[in-house]
């Protein structure tokens, strides 16, 4: 069973920086596609940014073109989300998933229920 863990979420001023990490124990990354999706409080979880197993084709919501950048490390069995730019509409709780190649990452990342794999979160918070 793939398992998943992210780190690296907090607290920052609007304006600031954070990179997330999503690591996994037992089993390698570079078999699968990986989506960040992130939730906000009475708001439905939504695709962040994905990433193909190969790191190849990347996908993201229009809300964080030009600041996050989605990338990978399969030596270090690692994905990473840097944030730059952060807004207080970018306060989460932010998750990392995975899934078998099936579909286009661009299909892909707007279909959470595609994910087979989910870490347990990560608080960002973003003070205005």
């Amino acid at each position: 069973q793939l398992q998943i863990v992210e780190s690296g979420g907090g607290l920052v001023q609007s304006g600031g920086s954070l990179r997330l990490s999503c690591a996994a124990s037992s089993y390698t990354l570079d078999y699968y596609d990986i989506g960040w999706f992130r939730q906000a409080p009475g708001k439905e979880r939504e695709g962040v940014s994905c990433i193909n197993r190969s790191g190849t084709t990347t996908r993201y919501a229009d809300s964080v073109k030009g600041r996050f950048t989605i990338s990978r490390d399969n030596a270090k069995n690692t994905v990473y989300l840097q944030m730059n730019s952060l807004k207080p509409e970018d306060t989460a709780v932010y998750y990392c998933a995975a899934t078998l190649p099936r579909r286009t990452v661009q299909a892909i990342c707007v279909m959470p229920l595609m994910y087979d794999y989910w870490g347990q979160g990560t608080q960002v918070t973003v003070s205005s």
